[in-house]
């Protein structure tokens, strides 16, 4: 299983039940690096994917399933995956400290950062993905 998280500076993810931001260009990096395969969203996400029903499918957390990449958001995902079925974690960084009250709780200690790469957003000065696998 793939999971993909957007975190800031001190690890939150989310406060008061929203997601800290957003930025549309990170949302076309996410969709490139799934090469066709589908993502698996919460239907809070849906405004983020808007005009690309063929590469997601709504589904409620925790799922039923974990095969496949998941896109989280507002949520620990330590509260909703066991770290035993993730092969793979990216992180996008804001490169920024927001306010939050949810965090991302992933130990992460058998993983091994594999790519790192920054680029700009659009409303994001910089944006920071992280690659880390098994």
């Amino acid at each position: 299983m793939k999971l993909i998280v957007c975190i800031d500076d001190n690890g939150g993810v989310a406060f008061n039940h929203r997601r800290q931001s957003r930025d549309r260009f990170l949302i076309d990096d996410i969709i490139e690096g799934l090469r066709g395969e589908k993502i698996f969203i919460e239907e809070y996400s849906l405004p983020l994917f808007e005009g690309k029903t063929e590469l997601y499918s709504v589904v409620s957390f925790p799922p039923e399933c974990t095969v496949g990449t998941f896109f989280v958001e507002r949520r620990d995902p330590s509260q909703i995956f066991d770290e035993s079925d993730i092969s793979e974690i990216v992180l996008y960084k804001w490169g920024r400290v927001y306010p939050s009250d949810r965090y991302f709780g992933m130990k992460m200690k058998d993983f091994t950062l594999v790519e790192e790469k920054s680029f700009e957003g659009y409303s994001h000065e910089n944006i920071t993905r992280e690659v880390w696998k098994k």
